[in-house]
């Protein structure tokens, strides 16, 4: 029982992160807009939330830094792909690498230095139940803070008049415009949204998953989170599942090296990737309609 509750605190916890950015590349993909720089954000994310932490001894200041490193660079995204129209592609690659390089550059004062993790929440008598309470109700405000936002952005998705002109901007951008949508406005928005949610799942990897700093520390999470919008067909409720699936993945390869199993572990080590690829291999294989909005990738200038 006691491994068994130590391999699901494990799992919620490599799963965070991926959902946390995945969430957010969800509502800028559900614009439109495809931005491949998820992972330059997140290590951004990693690097200011651990340095405002370090500097300040708060960890709210460090999380409010995080989110603010991934939406600067999300800012810098959409200034490109939406003003000058440039590729969206292209554009997302070089802000992933001007990201893992910036934060190096950043972070290369803290290497070595160390704080203290952000706490559990504590419950009285709700965290003391067997398996149960530590699972449930003895997690960081973070792992909550992940399954608030799969709830916001599914109301808001569906429920909110916002929303809807959301998902009509990324399935026709020249019908929402000819309507009087304002689609770059929209696009503008739901990019910030996007970045300040990796540079939260940045932010959780240098203050609670591992509370120190360590150049490249994102390890191709942000390239998962964008594999994950996909296997969930843009649906928020799909994400959670598809996070979770590849945190256990993740976490599989540690029990595995644990128990002896005598399989080499840089094997081990590949399989979230692997899964990733198998997945998308799938996903491409289907012959129904994946759920994708029909504008993604492409730009938009009001005056062509």
């Amino acid at each position: 029982m006691d491994i068994f509750q130590a391999a699901l605190l494990t799992v919620i916890t490599a799963s965070t992160p991926l959902l946390l950015a995945a969430i957010g590349e969800l509502v800028c993909e559900r614009s439109g807009v495809l931005n491949l720089g998820v992972e330059g954000m997140m290590v951004m994310g990693a690097v200011c939330g651990f340095s405002a932490t370090y500097l300040s001894g708060s960890g709210m200041v460090g999380v409010v830094a995080g989110m603010a490193g991934g939406i600067l660079m999300a800012a810098l995204f959409a200034i490109m792909v939406l003003t000058f129209a440039a590729n969206q592609v292209a554009t997302g690659l070089a802000l992933t690498i001007m990201g893992l390089g910036l934060s190096g550059l950043i972070g290369t004062n803290f290497v070595g230095k160390q704080i203290v993790a952000v706490p559990k929440i504590y419950l009285p008598g709700l965290s003391d139940i067997p398996l149960v309470g530590p699972v449930v109700f003895g997690q960081d405000a973070f792992v909550y803070a992940s399954f608030l936002l799969v709830a916001a952005v599914w109301w808001f998705l569906n429920r909110t008049r916002t929303g809807l002109m959301l998902r009509a901007v990324g399935d026709n951008h020249v019908s929402a415009h000819a309507l009087g949508h304002p689609v770059l406005k929209v696009r503008f928005y739901a990019i910030l949204f996007g970045g300040a949610c990796a540079g939260l799942a940045g932010a959780y990897l240098s203050m609670a998953y591992t509370p120190f700093w360590v150049q490249g520390m994102t390890a191709g999470r942000g390239w998962i989170a964008l594999a994950l919008v996909v296997f969930s067909s843009w649906l928020p409720g799909r994400v959670v599942i598809g996070a979770y699936l590849f945190g256990a993945v993740t976490i599989l390869q540690l029990y595995a090296q644990g128990a002896g199993l005598t399989i080499p572990s840089q094997l081990m080590s590949s399989l979230p990737y692997v899964a990733t690829i198998l997945v998308l291999v799938l996903i491409s294989m289907r012959r129904s309609r994946t759920g994708a909005p029909a504008t993604l990738g492409t730009s938009f200038v009001p005056d062509r």
